[in-house]
């Protein structure tokens, strides 16, 4: 029988420093497989900066929280042996994990080195601002806490296209390597906002130097045989050179699996940007659907002001269906964050109506919006709402879909599922006041009595003889509406 997928995003950006997290997980694994979560990203789990990072500050892919280095031998999230057993707890429970793997920059590095660089301008990368000059870089990666367990290779100036500090002058700045071979990435490999944007932040990998490339394939050799990992989220693949990354996973999978599963973050909401970074990475992996965040981020905004029938418009989840990853809210959109767009606290749960309960795209949850966010940043916890309706994906949502969107304020949709002793679905949402839309679910069941599952709507709707009936929905609400049990 068909079984829809469900991911989860298990965390946020300001879960406490306890290194508690794996252990969290680990026990959190039989209620994520009753929801019918398939699939679990977590967060980068190897070495940062320090303790209490988040993991983005790269530092070291072969230590996951198992040496001493950067002031810690656990990272945020806990030890390799709790990564490990995580991960296989949950293989127990039917969910695979999806690893957080940051390749774009690696972060506080072990020791200086004198290097020539030229000054570019950080609004046009481009643009050169100085002739050649030499800089004190943080470039020499030689991971002493680690001993060169596992792998030996050391990272000099040589490996990295750039840098953003100069110790020698104690100067910030955007200084892009100079050397044969060096520069970024070609325009046509990377994003062009800000003319290139190849590099993003710390020491940028140049993934066009072979001893880079080799180490990287070194590194997925070791890592996904050690930890039992099940896929890749890749991060910032926007700055990071389209023609490694789709190799990469090309041969990833040819290695290990074609059900290695990969999705990438890659921050562009243009619709003709995305279809051409699929075509260029020959689909090889999944995106994450930014332009349908942004529309359900001004639909919250506008209110009754937003026309619904348009939600969809400009999304991957509209253009490559079998490409998109959908999401209403992650650790960069959340409050506080670098692309902080939170989505209106009631237009949340008809959001995740319009990921969880329709055909396409593979939804992701995200934590802060399952367990709500604690502290100054705090969001609320939608877990009530979200249960139903991961429980109605779980059983209900399947078989054909036929939208209804003919008013700019109530939009609905029926899922009418291929085996006829199985409830159709029937979802209603107005952005504006009470409603209802008139919608076919099937003449076997005429008669039948239908109730709103999540519990919204307190009435019940009755199918006509013909196998159509008008399913309500309050103002500013959603309503799902299924057999009575």
């Amino acid at each position: 029988m068909e079984k829809n997928e469900t991911l989860i995003q298990y965390f946020e950006w300001y879960l406490p420093n306890d290194g508690q997290h794996w252990n969290r997980l680990a026990g959190d694994a039989p209620h994520l497989a009753e929801l019918g979560i398939t699939q679990v990203w977590v967060p980068p789990a190897f070495k940062a900066t320090n303790s209490n990072d988040v993991g983005y500050g790269i530092y070291d892919l072969f230590d996951l929280g198992e040496f001493d280095q950067k002031g810690t031998v656990r990272t945020k999230y806990g030890t390799k042996d709790e990564y490990v057993q995580a991960i296989r707890i949950l293989k127990d429970h039917g969910i695979a994990t999806i690893a957080d793997v940051v390749l774009n920059h690696k972060a506080a590095a072990d020791g200086l080195e004198s290097f020539e660089v030229v000054e570019v301008d950080p609004e046009d990368r481009t643009k050169e601002l100085t002739d050649p000059f030499r800089i004190k870089g943080w470039t020499h990666f030689y991971f002493p806490g680690r001993q060169g367990r596992y792998n030996d290779f050391q990272w000099h100036w040589y490996h990295f296209t750039g840098t953003d500090f100069d110790a020698k002058r104690n100067q910030n700045g955007i200084y892009q390597i100079v050397g044969d071979n060096k520069g970024w990435s070609d325009d046509s490999l990377v994003d062009n906002e800000n003319g290139n944007y190849d590099y993003l932040m710390y020491a940028d990998l140049d993934f066009k130097h072979p001893e880079v490339v080799q180490n990287l394939y070194d590194w997925a050799n070791w890592f996904i045989p050690t930890t039992g990992i099940s896929g890749f989220h890749l991060d910032a693949i926007k700055h990071i050179d389209s023609f490694f990354m789709k190799n990469f996973i090309r041969d990833i999978k040819a290695n290990f699996s074609e059900d290695f599963y990969v999705f990438g973050e890659f921050w562009n909401p243009d619709e003709e940007t995305n279809t051409n970074y699929l075509e260029d990475t020959d689909h090889r992996f999944d995106l994450v659907d930014v332009r349908l965040h942004y529309n359900f981020h001004e639909a919250g905004e506008k209110g009754a002001d937003f026309d619904l029938t348009t939600i969809f418009d400009g999304s991957l989840v509209k253009n490559h269906p079998d490409s998109a990853v959908t999401f209403v809210e992650n650790h960069d959109t959340q409050k506080g964050q670098a692309l902080e767009s939170v989505v209106a606290d009631w237009f949340k749960p008809l959001a995740y109506g319009m990921i969880l309960l329709r055909k396409n795209g593979k939804p992701c949850v995200f934590y802060g919006d399952y367990y709500g966010v604690q502290g100054y940043h705090a969001q609320a916890s939608f877990q009530e709402d979200l249960d139903k309706l991961l429980l109605l994906r779980k059983y209900l949502a399947y078989g054909e879909e036929k939208d209804y969107f003919a008013n700019a304020n109530t939009i609905g949709w029926t899922r009418i599922p291929d085996e006829l002793d199985r409830s159709p679905l029937a979802v209603v949402i107005s952005n504006k006041d009470d409603s209802a839309i008139s919608m076919y679910v099937g003449t076997q069941w005429q008669g039948h009595v239908f109730a709103d599952q999540l519990e919204h709507h307190p009435d019940t709707v009755t199918v006509q003889e013909d196998g159509w009936a008008t399913f309500p929905v309050l103002g500013r609400s959603i309503s799902a509406w299924t057999l009575q049990q």
